[in-house]
C-alpha cells in the first residue's frame, strides 16, 4: 500500500438545478504537492475546491481527506477540522475586529486555546506573511494585499496540513499581487499541500508539481507545469494558454 492521499477525488459530480457544476471529476493529491487549478470562468474550479472543504456538498462520487470520506454528516466538520484552511478570493474578515482579535478567534473559540497562546500564535503568523505592524488596526484600515495576508494567516492559526486557495489575488490590485504570492510561494516552500485556483502562470511555474486544466466541469488535462507550458496536449487548453499568457 502506498501512502494515503492527502486529497483524493473520485468521479465526483456537483449539480446546481439543470447545471452540472461538475462531471466525473477525479484528482489525487499527494501530501505535499502543490497543485495549480485553471480554467475559464465557470469551468468548475471554484466548485470543486469548495466540494473538498464542505461548503458545497456534492452530488456524487467520493472524497476523501486523508484516507477519510467525507459523508455530509457531522463527521464531516471533525475530518476537516484541523487539516484543511481555506483562502478565499474576497477576505472576509470581521471588520469590526482588529487584525490580531481576528486571527485569536478560531483558537479561541475552536480549539479552546488559552489568550496568551492564541495570541502568541498570532503575533507569530503575522510575522510570518510580513505585517506584525498591523496586528492592532482593523482591516479597512489595510490595503488589499494585507488584508488577503491576514486571511492567509488566520487560515494558518488551526495549522492545517492542507490549504486550499480559491484566486486569493483576483480581487487585488496589480501591484498587490505580488505580496500574496510571495506569502503562497514561502508556504509552498515550506511543503504545505495546497490546492490553488488560480489564473497567476507564473505562481503556476514556480511552484506547482502539476498543473490541473478544468473545462465545462471536467478536468481536461494534467501535467508537470514544464510540460503542460510548452506541450499542452488539449487543443482547449492551448486555447486557454494563448488568451490568458497574452495579458
Amino acid at each position: 500500500m502506498g501512502e494515503i492521499p492527502a486529497i483524493r477525488l473520485e468521479q465526483v459530480g456537483k449539480r446546481f438545478g439543470s447545471f452540472q457544476a461538475l462531471s466525473d471529476v477525479s484528482l489525487s493529491v499527494a501530501r505535499g504537492e502543490r497543485i495549480v487549478v485553471c480554467g475559464p470562468s465557470g469551468s468548475g474550479k471554484s466548485t470543486m475546491i469548495r466540494c473538498v472543504n464542505r461548503l458545497e456538498r456534492h452530488d456524487s462520487g467520493r472524497i476523501e481527506i486523508e484516507g477519510r470520506a467525507l459523508t455530509g454528516g457531522k463527521s464531516d466538520q471533525l475530518i476537516l477540522r484541523g487539516a484543511v484552511g481555506m483562502v478565499f478570493q474576497q477576505f472576509n474578515l470581521f471588520p469590526h475586529l482588529t487584525v490580531l482579535q481576528n486571527l485569536m478567534l478560531a483558537p479561541r473559540l475552536v480549539q479552546k486555546q488559552d489568550k496568551a497562546a492564541a495570541r502568541a500564535k498570532a503575533l507569530a503568523l503575522l510575522e510570518r506573511v510580513r505585517i506584525p505592524e498591523q496586528a492592532g488596526k482593523y482591516p479597512a484600515q489595510l490595503s488589499g494585499g494585507q488584508q488577503q495576508r491576514v486571511a492567509i494567516a488566520r487560515a494558518l492559526c488551526v495549522e492545517p496540513r492542507i490549504m486550499l486557495f480559491d484566486e486569493p489575488t483576483s480581487a487585488l490590485d496589480p501591484e498587490m499581487i505580488k505580496e500574496v504570492l510571495d506569502v503562497m510561494v514561502e508556504l509552498a516552500r515550506e511543503g504545505m499541500t495546497m490546492i490553488c485556483v488560480t489564473h497567476e502562470m507564473g505562481f503556476a511555474r514556480q511552484v506547482a508539481d502539476r498543473v490541473v486544466f478544468m473545462d465545462h466541469g471536467r478536468i481536461v488535462e494534467e501535467a508537470p507545469p514544464a510540460e503542460f507550458f510548452a506541450d499542452p496536449r488539449h487543443e482547449r487548453t492551448r486555447l486557454f494558454l494563448s488568451q490568458i499568457l497574452q495579458h
